[in-house]
C-alpha cells in the first residue's frame, strides 16, 4: 500500500452513496459543473432517482435503482466516486481518511452516511434481517427452508414482511398496542388486519427495473420511496462474492417495495398464517441446546379464534381467523432451532428471528475528536440550513437530526424521500454559503407529506397525522369503508392539522392544501368526510 497523501478532493465532498449523498453531489455538480465533486461511499453500487414525480405541491413519489458508481460519473464528469469507508474526520484539518487510508481534504463537507440497524443482540447464527440487495437474497434462501419464524419490531420492513410471506408460520411479536404504530393508529391497524388472512392479488407482469442481486446477476425489483425501518444480516454472509457490499459494510438502505422479483415463500404448502403478540419485546433467545437444558416448554403454534371456547388461556390475538386450516398441529416435543421467550411469558420455537426494530443515525466513524452536537436520537443536529456545530460540515438523511424550531405541521422521519429532500436542500445551503448568497427555508419542510404502499393498499400521511405533539387539544373524525378506504383526520381549533389517507381516497390533495392553508373548517363540520359530498366543490 502507498503512503498516504492528501488529494485534493475537491472543493465539496460528499460522504455516502444512499439517496441523501447522492442526491447531494448530484445537485452540486449541476451548481458547479468546473469543480471536482467527491462522493466517498463504501459500496461499489449508488441509489439514483428515476421519474420522479410531483404528486401534488408537497407529496412525492420516485423509483430507486442500484447503479454501478460509474453510470453516476458518467452523467455527472465532474463526479468521482471513491469506493471506500470514512476511517476517520479530521474537522480541524478539514479532511478525512478513507479505510485504505488515503487522504482528501475538502472546502465543505456532507456526511450522508445514512443509519445502522438496531440489533437485537450480537452474534447470534439465527437472526437475520433485510437491509440491503444481498441481505435480501439471503433472507430468501432461509425462508425458503423456514416453517416457522418470529418478527420483531413494528415498522415498514415488518409490516411488509407479514404481508408478502407465504408458505411459513410466522410470530410478529411488537411492542405496542397495534400494528404498524410509527404509521397508524388503532383504528387504522384494524383497518389493516383483515388484508394479513385475504387472497393476495397476482403480482405484476413486469417489475420496474433493474437491480443487482447478491451474485452479480441482474434482476428487476420495484422500489419506490419509503421506509427506513431498515435492518442488516446477522449471521455469516454467504460464501458467494457479493457485488453489493463489502465483507462486514451495511449497503444502502432498500426501499419499501424491495420484496418484488423475490420470492417469499417458506416450506409448508398454506398461504398466510400471522399471529400477533402484541405488548411484549424479547426477554431470552434459547439455542436448541440451551432450550433443552432450560426444561421449559414452547407453545404450539396459536389455533385460530373462531370458536372463543376452544381458544387456550396462553394464545394472543390471532389475526388469521378463517385464514386457513392446519396441515398440521405442532406438538411441543417438535425441535427448532432457537427459541425465544418473551416478556409477556411467552415461548415460542422457530427457524429463525427478523429482527426489524429500526435503525441509529451511523455517527461512529466521525465522532473520534470531533464535538459534533448529538441530538437525543444520536444524530448529528443539524440547523436549518443543514449545519452541523462544526464549520464547513452539513449532514443530510438518516444520519442528521433537525434541530431547528419545526413548522408546526412538520416532524422529522428517517424515510427516503426526507433523505432525498435533505440531500437536495443541503446541496443548496453548502452552494449559498459558499457563493457567499442568502437562502431561504425549502417549502419541503413546511408540511410533513408521505405516500407510499402497505398490504397493498395505497397510504398517505399529511401533517400531524397521529395527532404527534398536540396533546389532549384536539379532536379526530374518521371515515371508513371496509376492505376499501380509511380517512382520519385529525383536527384542533376548526383546523386541519394532519391526515391518514389509506386506499384510492383522492384526497391528498384537497386535504394538504387544507392543512398548509390553516382555513377555519368549523363551519363545514361532518361534511369534511361525507363520502356523498364532492368535498373539492367547497375549495376550488
Amino acid at each position: 500500500m502507498t503512503s498516504p497523501s492528501a488529494v485534493a478532493g475537491g472543493r465539496f465532498v460528499v460522504v455516502g452513496g444512499g439517496i441523501a449523498g447522492v442526491t447531494c453531489a448530484e445537485r452540486l455538480a449541476a451548481e458547479f459543473p468546473s469543480d471536482n465533486i467527491l462522493l466517498v461511499t463504501a459500496s461499489p453500487v449508488i441509489k439514483a432517482i428515476l421519474n420522479f414525480r410531483q404528486v401534488s405541491r408537497t407529496l412525492e413519489e420516485f423509483d430507486v435503482e442500484e447503479q454501478a458508481s460509474s453510470i453516476l460519473e458518467g452523467h455527472y464528469p465532474n463526479i468521482k466516486v471513491v469506493q471506500s469507508g470514512v476511517k476517520q474526520l479530521k474537522s480541524e484539518d478539514h479532511k478525512i481518511i478513507t479505510e485504505v487510508g488515503e487522504e482528501y481534504v475538502y472546502e465543505k463537507l456532507c456526511l450522508c452516511a445514512g443509519a445502522k440497524p438496531k440489533l437485537i443482540t450480537e452474534g447470534n447464527p439465527f437472526i437475520l434481517g433485510i437491509r440491503d440487495t444481498d441481505s435480501a437474497a439471503e433472507f430468501q434462501k432461509h425462508l425458503a427452508k423456514a416453517k416457522r419464524i418470529i418478527i420483531v419490531g413494528n415498522g415498514g420492513i415488518a409490516l411488509e414482511l407479514v404481508y408478502e410471506i407465504e408458505g411459513c408460520e410466522v410470530i410478529w411479536a411488537i411492542k405496542d398496542k397495534a400494528i404498524g404504530n410509527t404509521f397508524f393508529d388503532a383504528g387504522a391497524a384494524e383497518f389493516l388486519i383483515p388484508k394479513l388472512s385475504a387472497e393476495k392479488p397476482e403480482p405484476p407482469v413486469a417489475c420496474k427495473r433493474t437491480k443487482y442481486t447478491a451474485a452479480g446477476r441482474v434482476s428487476s425489483v420495484g422500489v419506490q420511496a419509503g421506509s427506513c425501518m431498515d435492518i442488516v444480516l446477522q449471521n455469516g454472509s454467504s460464501k458467494e462474492q457479493s457485488t453489493v457490499a463489502s465483507p462486514g459494510k451495511i449497503g444502502s438502505a432498500l426501499g419499501p417495495d424491495w420484496h418484488e422479483g423475490l420470492h417469499l415463500k417458506g416450506s409448508k404448502e398454506l398461504s398466510h398464517k400471522v399471529h400477533i403478540e402484541s405488548l411484549c419485546e424479547i426477554k431470552k433467545i434459547y439455542l436448541q441446546e440451551e432450550f433443552q437444558l432450560s426444561q421449559k416448554v414452547s407453545l404450539a403454534f396459536p389455533k385460530p379464534q373462531q370458536d372463543k371456547r376452544d381458544t387456550e388461556p396462553d394464545q394472543g390475538l390471532c389475526t388469521s381467523h378463517h385464514a386457513y386450516s392446519f396441515v398440521k398441529t405442532f406438538t411441543l416435543s417438535e425441535r427448532w432451532p432457537v427459541y425465544v421467550e418473551l416478556t409477556n411469558g411467552k415461548l415460542y420455537g422457530c427457524d429463525f428471528i427478523v429482527s426489524a426494530t429500526g435503525v441509529v443515525p451511523n455517527v461512529q466513524p466521525f465522532l473520534d475528536s470531533n464535538d459534533f452536537a448529538l441530538g437525543e436520537d444520536g444524530g448529528l443536529k443539524v440547523d436549518k440550513y443543514m449545519r452541523t456545530s462544526l464549520p464547513d460540515i452539513y449532514a443530510a438523511g438518516d444520519i442528521c437530526t433537525a434541530s431547528w424550531e419545526p413548522s408546526p405541521i412538520w416532524q422529522q422521519m428517517r424515510l427516503w424521500t426526507q433523505a432525498r429532500q435533505m440531500g437536495w436542500y443541503a446541496a443548496k445551503c453548502m452552494a449559498a454559503d459558499a457563493l457567499g448568497e442568502p437562502t431561504d427555508m425549502d417549502f419541503s419542510f413546511e408540511l410533513f407529506a408521505h405516500v407510499t404502499k402497505f398490504f397493498n393498499y395505497k397510504v398517505v400521511l399529511l401533517g400531524k397525522y397521529n395527532a404527534q405533539g398536540l396533546g389532549l387539544n384536539h379532536e379526530l373524525m374518521l371515515r371508513c369503508t371496509k376492505g376499501q378506504e380509511y380517512v382520519k383526520v385529525v383536527m384542533q381549533n376548526g383546523r386541519m392539522m394532519g391526515a391518514v389517507l389509506i386506499g384510492e381516497t383522492d384526497l391528498e390533495e384537497t386535504f394538504e392544501n387544507l392543512i398548509l392553508n390553516q382555513m377555519d373548517l368549523t363551519r363545514y363540520g361532518e361534511d369534511l368526510l361525507d363520502p356523498n359530498i364532492d368535498i373539492e366543490d367547497y375549495f376550488d
